[in-house]
């Protein structure tokens, strides 16, 4: 089957909850944390999904509770999603029918550049990496379906 595992249809295939594992590391300054937790993709109302994901953010040595809301939408494309913010603000696109897409996402000066894989139906990955005047960051999140 290859690398990558496509995927028809990106709500469908997201729906339900996640175990979320994320390692991030500032490559300024050498720092490393990491975030543990759950992501609960749930109907919206009029279509798409809400995200939330909760769990906790461990950074220089200081562990504290984390949490973060997303709404990924029905796009033109059929099986893929427009995300957003929670306030609706524009994120990026995710088509995943080849099992991997590319995003990108301009923050003030800095920009974030997304990479989602598939590996099967019970798990996903993206990977962040955010470059600028204000950010030098790299972002792995890995996600494995739970039940």
């Amino acid at each position: 089957m290859g690398e990558f595992w496509p995927v028809s249809d990106v709500l469908a295939h997201l729906a339900g909850t996640w175990r979320t594992e994320r390692s991030v590391h500032d490559l300024a300054s050498g720092d490393t944390g990491t975030f543990t937790g759950t992501t609960v993709f749930s109907p919206l109302d009029g279509g798409g999904l809400l995200h939330r994901e909760s769990g906790t953010f461990a950074w220089r040595g200081v562990a504290r509770p984390a949490e973060r809301t997303l709404r990924f939408l029905p796009a033109a494309t059929p099986g893929a999603a427009d995300v957003r913010f929670a306030d609706g603000r524009p994120f990026h696109d995710v088509d995943l029918r080849t099992g991997r897409h590319t995003a990108d996402h301009p923050c003030a000066a800095d920009l974030y550049r997304g990479e989602y894989t598939v590996s099967d139906a019970d798990r996903w990955r993206t990977v962040w990496r955010v470059a600028g005047p204000a950010k030098d960051l790299l972002l792995r999140t890995d996600y494995t379906r739970v039940g």
